[in-house]
Order: structure tokens, then sequence, then C-alpha cells
């Protein structure tokens, strides 16, 4: 892979990319702003030393009558220039052919034509107002202010500002250095940290390679402190517990599946073999028939099963809503079961009455009845009564109740499961009936509930009301429009 592709050089790289942001902004936000400072300083500084020199100025009389001799105006502005820290000018208003200044006093020696046509001193003394501003001259730059102090007569003040504009080239410089450190210290920190990130997706990738490839053994443990990777890995953990469920679950379905067909189909093989001797009798011969009849049924009966179970696994079981009339479902269950309950020695009742209505699938809910009236029958004693009801209330039920000796403590909260049949001893069947009964229940909207004691064990199959038809079957229209018809 790609170096600069890996999540460590990206965070890095954006990370680095954030800091240089965040310095550019200083640098163009904290430059400007202390040039602008320091000069807006110096004009201060100019002004207030201008006002003293005019007042000064003002003040000697001598000076402008001209009694102090040669020298006097010299000596003034020297005075002046050492006071204000600056250049100090005295130009003289004149009109040739259009308004103009020229140089009368300077205290330092330079050419009366290095400040001709300065633009701040012909503000001034044009407008008759006190200006300033910056000037570049000679490769440099000044900061200048200057004021009318008599007829014809204006007053500039000149400061370079090599020195100050200095200190903003030192911070610039330091701010480049301190800047590029950061931007390395960037990449280098952010790499790291990057790195040791990287690591543990690419520890969740692994895990995430080992689940792919069948092997659900490993566990993914998080690690402290918590955060959106720990979350993540917690995810994957819980999602290779639930994969090793199912893969278990999944492998006990085909071993019991496998064990569930080949045991009526080697008793088939055998049966077929012993019927194929000629000394064979009429009446064995008819016993045998029996008992094929009775595999055959059986396979038949674990086929559909199985069939029921994969439609419930892929979403196709189609589910019917319709009113039902469950004290009619129950004589009618009653009914059909009479036989079963005389030859297996049970006393078979319904004790329904009047009318208990529920939404459901008629073809369904019967199925669930039957599976629930055939396990009482099967799996308690002979002579143990057995009775359906219909029982009303908010949710309505079909209840097959019998007074066997009940399910052991530790046995409930498994009789649902998928091929669990209980005690060995009593176990008949595929084991799949009551799985497939809780899931029919509950796509019809209903719940398969269970109440055991000793001499006392009730099964009852929860609906809901017709009241809550039009709600239910709207809560459930995208469920019936997704299974499609069954298959």
């Amino acid at each position: 892979m790609n170096p600069l592709r890996s999540v460590g050089a990206r965070l890095s790289i954006a990370l680095a990319l954030v800091v240089a942001a965040a310095l550019a902004a200083v640098y163009a936000i904290v430059v400007p702003s202390l040039e602008r400072n320091l000069i807006d300083a110096k004009l201060a500084q100019l002004g207030r030393a201008a006002k003293a020199v005019a007042r000064d100025l003002e003040l000697d009389v001598d000076l402008r009558e001209g009694a102090g001799g040669p020298f006097a105006w010299q000596d003034f502005l020297e005075r002046a220039s050492g006071s204000a820290n600056a250049r100090v000018v005295l130009f003289r208003t004149v009109s040739v052919a259009r308004p103009a200044i020229v140089v009368f006093q300077d205290s330092q020696s330079r050419s009366e034509y290095e400040l001709d046509a300065d633009p701040v001193a012909l503000h001034a003394a044009l407008g008759a107002v006190t200006a300033r501003g910056t000037v570049e001259r000679r490769g440099g730059r000044f900061a200048e202010v200057a004021r009318p102090v008599g007829p014809q007569t204006t007053l500039l003040l000149s400061a370079d500002l090599h020195d100050s504009l200095g200190n903003v080239k030192l911070v610039r410089r330091r701010l480049v250095l301190a800047g590029s450190l950061a931007l390395l210290s960037a990449l280098a920190v952010g790499y790291c940290a990057a790195s040791l990130f990287a690591r543990r997706i690419r520890r969740l990738e692994r895990a995430a390679d080992r689940i792919a490839a069948g092997d659900l053994g490993e566990p993914i443990a998080a690690e402290r402190p918590r955060d959106e990777l720990d979350q993540l890995a917690e995810a994957f953990e819980r999602m290779r517990r639930r994969l090793a469920g199912l893969e278990d679950a999944r492998r006990e379905f085909v071993a019991n599946a496998s064990h569930e067909l080949r045991t009526p189909l080697f008793s088939l093989g055998g049966f077929l073999e012993l019927m194929d001797d000629d000394e064979l009798d009429d009446e064995t011969r008819r016993e045998f028939l029996r008992t094929m009849r009775e595999q055959v049924e059986r396979l038949t009966k674990l086929a559909t099963e199985l069939l029921d179970l994969s439609r419930l696994d892929a979403g196709r079981m189609h589910v019917a809503r319709e009113e039902i009339d469950l004290v009619a479902l129950a004589r009618s269950l009653a009914d059909e079961f009479e036989g079963l309950a005389r030859t297996t020695g049970h006393e078979l009742t319904s004790a329904a009455a009047g009318d208990v209505l529920a939404v459901g699938d008629e073809l369904r809910a019967r199925q669930i009845g039957a599976a629930l009236v055939e396990n009482a029958l099967l799996h308690t004693p002979p002579g143990t009564r057995v009775r359906l009801s219909a029982v009303p209330g908010r949710r309505p039920g079909l209840e097959v109740e019998d007074r066997g000796p009940g399910i052991p403590a530790d046995q409930t909260a498994h009789v649902f499961e998928r091929f669990y049949r209980g005690d060995a001893g009593r176990a008949s069947g595929s084991g799949l009936g009551l799985a497939i009964a809780r899931e029919l229940a509950e796509r019809m909207g209903g719940a398969l509930e269970l109440e055991s004691a000793p001499r006392r064990t009730v099964f009852t199959l929860r609906l809901p009301r017709p009241e809550a038809r039009a709600v239910f079957s709207r809560e459930n229209a995208a469920v019936s429009e997704s299974v499609g018809p069954a298959a």
C-alpha cells in the first residue's frame, strides 16, 4: 500500500494543513496589525511633537523677526529635531504657475529638492489643516506630520520608520520560523498518533477477516480509554458472538435434521428388505406396511416443518389478516383430535362458549392449535385430561391445558427452541412444532405463552382483538408486501 494513502499519513497531513492554516491566519492578522499600530504610534508621537514645535516657534519672537542672527534658525531646528527625534522642515508656499511649496529651513543639511512636492506637507499647506501619513523616499519609508504655522509657512516633521518596521520584520521572521517548527512537529506528532489509531483499525480489520473466514472463536477486546473505535470493537464482538451462536445453531440444525431424516429412512429401508422375504405372513406384512406408513407420515410432517422454517427464515411465510372465531376453532380442534385422544387414552374436552373473536390467519392459528393439542396428547401419560378453551380479554387467546406432570422449570426456557425435545425418555417428534408455532404467532402480531406447574400446564395463543385490526394491518402492511405469497 502506498504510504501516502495510509490513514496515518492522511491524518498527519490534515493536522499539518490545519496548523498551517492557523499560522497563516495569525501571520495575516498579526503582522499587518503590528505594522499599522507601530506606524499609528509614530504618527501620534510626531503629531504631539509638531504641536510643541509650532508652540515654541510662535513664542520665539526674536526668531520670527530675525534678531537672533543667521544661526538662530539652525539652532532652533536642531533643538526641535532632537526633542522630536525627527527631521524638522519649514516650507513656504509660492505661486509660480500653480500652487507649490519650497523648503525654507531644514534641520538636516540636504538638498531642498529632496522634499519638493512632499505630499503630506503640500496637503497641509494647501488645505491649511494638519496632515499626516507615510511616504516612500530614497528607498525608505517615513512617517510625516505637517501643519501650518503662519502665513505661507508649513511645519513638517519626518521620521524614518526603519527601526519600527525592523521590529515587524523580526516578528515576521520569527513567526515563519516558529510556524515551520510547528508544522514539522504537527507532521511528526500527527503521524505517530495516527499510526497508533491506524493500528487499532488494522486490528479490527484483521478481526473482520477472521470472522469472514469463519474463525469465530477468538474474542475482540476493546481498549481503554473508551472511544468510537472501542464502541466499534464492542459491536464487532457482539456480531462475532451472534454469528457464533448462529453457526452453532446451524450446525445443530443440520445435525438434528439429518438425524430426523435418517431415522425414518433407515427404518423404511429395513422394512423394505424384510418384506422381500417370501415366507413373510400376511399379518406381519400388514404390520410392516402400517409402520411404514407411519414413517412416511413422519417424514412428510418433518419435510413440512422444515419448509415452514425455511419460509419463516426467508421472510416468505404469508400471513393473512382476518377475523377468527376462537370458540369455533377450539371445538373444531377437539373434534379433529378426538380419535387420537381415544387412541392415547386421554380425555379431550372443549370448554369454549359465547363469542371470542381475534384477528389473524385462521389456517396458521389452526396449525398452532394442532401442534399444542398434539404435544399435550403425546407428552402426557394416558388418562390425562386435556382441555381446549377460548379466553376473552384485551388480547383474546386459545388455551390448551393439560393435567400432566408439567414441564421442569429448567426446561421451560427452551421448549420453544428448534429441535428441543426435553426429557429424552418421553420425547417424540422432531422438536420443531413449538418453535414454528411461536414464530407464526409473532408473525400474526400475537404471542405464544407458557405456564407450567405440577398437574397443570397451559399453552396460550394470544392474538389481537378485532378493534385493533385496522391499526395492526397498517403496522404489518409492509411485512405482508415484503414476504409475498407462500412459495
